[in-house]
């Protein structure tokens, strides 16, 4: 192992504790294609939001999720998934418009919301689920 590479892992295995010992607090955690799956099984129901950086629909619909993820808190666990920096779980789930929300309920996929919706819209099909 040269150096370069010696200094690397030193300073990714700090970036690694410190991202650890964060509060996530009650907006929506990033996932990727290595822990997505842990998202999901370890939360009752649990909300992907699957987005990219270039997609103007997706940044009208983020606000409307960050809202969502505060007023659930505890009770649906809402996770944003860059689906192009995670291709793997785009092809799963097979996502082919975005934005979409991925909805699971005790690890099985339940719904699928396609498009920039109204947070009302979001609300009428979660709300079922946590009764």
């Amino acid at each position: 192992m040269d150096e370069l590479e010696k200094i690397r892992n030193e300073k990714l295995e700090k970036l690694k504790k410190s991202l650890q010992q964060e509060d996530p607090g009650p907006g929506p955690v990033n996932v990727t294609d290595s822990d997505i799956d842990d998202f999901i099984m370890n939360n009752r129901i649990a909300v992907v939001d699957c987005w990219a950086q270039w997609c103007g629909p997706c940044k009208v619909l983020s606000p409307v999720i960050d809202r969502l993820a505060e007023k659930y808190m505890g009770r649906v666990a809402f996770s944003k998934l860059n689906t192009d920096h995670n291709r793997s779980t785009s092809i799963k789930f097979g996502i082919t418009s975005i934005p979409t929300l991925l909805v699971f309920r005790e690890g099985e996929l339940v719904d699928r919301i396609v498009g920039a919706v109204p947070e009302r819209t979001i609300i009428n099909r979660l709300e079922p689920l946590i009764q």
